[in-house]
Formats: C-alpha cells, sequence, structure tokens
C-alpha cells in the first residue's frame, strides 16, 4: 500500500499497514476540511476554532499517549505522519496539536497524579478542554533557567506571579501548563482559566501563523491550590522533555509543509507557459525541483529514523534535536525557492506558497532555534559546551 503524495524512495515499504492507512486519512482530512478554509482565516488573523472537534474526532488529540490514560496509544511513527499532513495543511493547525499533545497532555499523563489524569485527560481528547504552555517569557526564550515567573509557597498551594510571551492556544486555552520557579527549583502548574489574577491578551499583528492564537500570559498573584501541581517532576527535566515531544513533531510537520510547496511549484511550472512552453523545461526550474525533492525526500527519511528510535526507546534529545534543526531549515529553503519560482504569483494568496514561507519562519525559531539546535549537537559531538 503506496503513501498518498511525495514518496519518491518508496517509503511505505518500511511502513505498517495501519501507519499508511493513516497518513492516507489524515491527508483526505487535510484536503476536504483544511485546505478550503485555512487561506481566508490566514488572511483574516483568525483560528478555525470550527476545525477543534472534527480533529478530536479523527483521534489526532493524545494519539501517541498511552491507553491507559484513555488516549489512543499508537505509535509515534503515526503521529508523526500527522504532523506530516496536517502542516501541509498549514503551520497553525499542527501547532494546535502539538501543544495539546505534546507541551499539554503529555506532561499530565507523565508527571500528573492520578486525579489530575481523571480530571483532565479525557476532556482534552475530546477537545472539550483546550490546554496551552506556558515556558517562553519576555526577555527569556533559548535560556529558560532564566525564567522571572515565580511560585511562593503559601498554606494549602503557591502564588504565582509573572508573565508568558507567544503562548500557542493561550486566548482559547481552559488550562495552562505554567512553569515557575520556587525558591530551590522549578515546578509545573496546571493554571485554571478563571483563576484569580490569571489572563490571557492575544497577540495581534503577526505576519506569521496567522490562523494560529497567539497570546502573552499575565500572572498578578494567582493561587494555584497544592492538588495541581505536575507532582512527579521538578526541574529544567519537566519542561525540556515536554519540548523534546514538541520538536519531535516539528521535524515530521516541517517536511509536510516543504511538500505542500513542492507539490504546487511541480503543478505550477508544468501549468505555466513562458516562451511557448511550460516553465518546467527550464534548467534552472528543474534544478530547483530537484534539489527540493532531494532535500525533502532525505528529510522523510531522517524523521523516520528518529521515530523508529523514539518507539525502540533508543532516542536521544540531541537526535531529535538534528530532526527539528534539519528539516525546518529545508522547508523554509522550499518556501523560498518555491516562491522564486511562482515569480509574482507567489505572493498571491491564490497559491500557498507565501503563507508556508511565512509560517516556517515562526516554525523555524520556536521549540529552539537552528542555531540553539547547532550548540546541541556540537555540544554532544564534541563534549564541550558552546552556551557557557
Amino acid at each position: 500500500m503506496k503513501l498518498n503524495g511525495l514518496d519518491y524512495l518508496d517509503i511505505y515499504n518500511n511502513l505498517e499497514e495501519n501507519e499508511v492507512m493513516v497518513q492516507k486519512s489524515t491527508r483526505d482530512f487535510v484536503d476536504k476540511s483544511i485546505l478550503p478554509i485555512i487561506e481566508q482565516h490566514f488572511e483574516d488573523g483568525t483560528f478555525p476554532s470550527e476545525l477543534i472537534t472534527q480533529l478530536a474526532q479523527m483521534g489526532f488529540l493524545g494519539i501517541n499517549l498511552p491507553k491507559k490514560d484513555g488516549c489512543s496509544g499508537l505509535n509515534n511513527i503515526i503521529y508523526g505522519l500527522v504532523c506530516q499532513e496536517i502542516e501541509r495543511g498549514d503551520s497553525a493547525i499542527r501547532s494546535f496539536i502539538s501543544v495539546q499533545n505534546s507541551l499539554v497532555m503529555y506532561p499530565i499523563s507523565s508527571f500528573g497524579s492520578k486525579k489530575q489524569k481523571e480530571d483532565f485527560l479525557p476532556q482534552l481528547v475530546t477537545g472539550d478542554l483546550i490546554g496551552c504552555f506556558g515556558l517562553t517569557e519576555p526577555d527569556h526564550g533559548s535560556d529558560p533557567s532564566g525564567m522571572k515567573t515565580r511560585a511562593k509557597k503559601v498554606d494549602d498551594g503557591y502564588i504565582l506571579n509573572g508573565s508568558k510571551m507567544w503562548i500557542t492556544n493561550g486566548s482559547i486555552a481552559d488550562i495552562a501548563i505554567i512553569w515557575a520557579k520556587t525558591d530551590n527549583n522549578m515546578l509545573g502548574f496546571i493554571v485554571e482559566k478563571g483563576m484569580d489574577g490569571f489572563k490571557s491578551v492575544e497577540m495581534k499583528h503577526k505576519w506569521s501563523l496567522r490562523a494560529s492564537d497567539t497570546s502573552e500570559l499575565i500572572l498578578e498573584d494567582v493561587f494555584v491550590p497544592n492538588e495541581n501541581v505536575l507532582p512527579n517532576v521538578e526541574g529544567l527535566k519537566g519542561p525540556l522533555s515536554c519540548l523534546n515531544q514538541a520538536r519531535y513533531g516539528i521535524g515530521w510537520g516541517a517536511i509536510g509543509s516543504a511538500m505542500a510547496v513542492y507539490e504546487a511549484s511541480i503543478k505550477y511550472t508544468n501549468e505555466r507557459l513562458q516562451f511557448n512552453k511550460p516553465i518546467a523545461s527550464f534548467q534552472l526550474i528543474q534544478d530547483k525541483l530537484v534539489w527540493m525533492l532531494t532535500e525533502i525526500t532525505k528529510g522523510q527519511l531522517l524523521a523516520l529514523q528518529v521515530g523508529k528510535c523514539k518507539d525502540a526507546g533508543t532516542v536521544t534529545a540531541q537526535q531529535i534535536s538534528l530532526v527539528k534543526r534539519n528539516n525546518t531549515w529545508v522547508a523554509r529553503e522550499c518556501a523560498k525557492l518555491a516562491r522564486e519560482i511562482h515569480g509574482a504569483n507567489g505572493i498571491s494568496g491564490e497559491y500557498p506558497i507565501m503563507r508556508h514561507l511565512m509560517n516556517i519562519e515562526s516554525v523555524y525559531t520556536y521549540e529552539g532555534t537552528y542555531d540553539m539546535h547547532t550548540l546541541i549537537l556540537g555540544h554532544d559531538i564534541t563534549g564541550i559546551s558552546a552556551f557557557r
């Protein structure tokens, strides 16, 4: 059973039948439910909340989290293929899924109490609850250890003060996983919408991820009871383990974005006539298309191998950095080439090119920039840290 879409090296031969079936069904979902509406939402700067129920019904929320927690319990290859196909539609929708799965449900499943799992996970699976993840701050992005958000211990809980910036799903979220420093540690807190002193402010005037809800979270003397503290993790291990989950999905998703602009370029160059022949016949156009094909195929194989390592339980944070670093770069370069191939039409909303090009600037940056992942890998292969 072959994959739908680009598969130049017959990667499907390395996949199980159920993995291919999920890729096909997700691709069909994107074609029927996301692509017809996404350009207008991008232009309007609105998140397509009408998709949330459909995403849940497709089983995308909690797809690779344990069955014992009420989730689907499917493997990480399947999760990667879903991220790939969803981002072929738009990075904003894949970002929504990544946050819900990797940054909200994962820490509750991995570090939460039995009661927290029972209270929150079933409703997060169905999309009746939406979550967000508060780590990045106005003054601290790449260096989370410098965070200023503080949690002061009081009777029966903690008082939180601080702010978080660039928070996907922030304004639509019912709960937020907030990371804050205590006097001698860092803890994770489940902060619920409606808690006194907790508010979100939607960030406007974005030229990237325009179909995503992005917000600042403000915490002013927010009381969080002990029952809302994640009990089974402390220190940077908590947020960094969440980021590794998200970075893995991004590595797959970025290839989906690259596929979208590649497929659009193949179609365009065969239809666009100049000098009485399709521009696909020109050597310089073919050079660009072949470069895109080659890098996308390499990115597919890289994502697949990291996925196999993840399913085997052997994956390292550095291997995940490799796939995030490489594949977001590939997607960025493919979008640039596609814009050149489309000429002036490349900036038109009639084609998906500029939307993907603007989106990938955010994806290239968040969850660790290209340069940060370079230094992570450099540290791993030399044994010498360039951070300090």
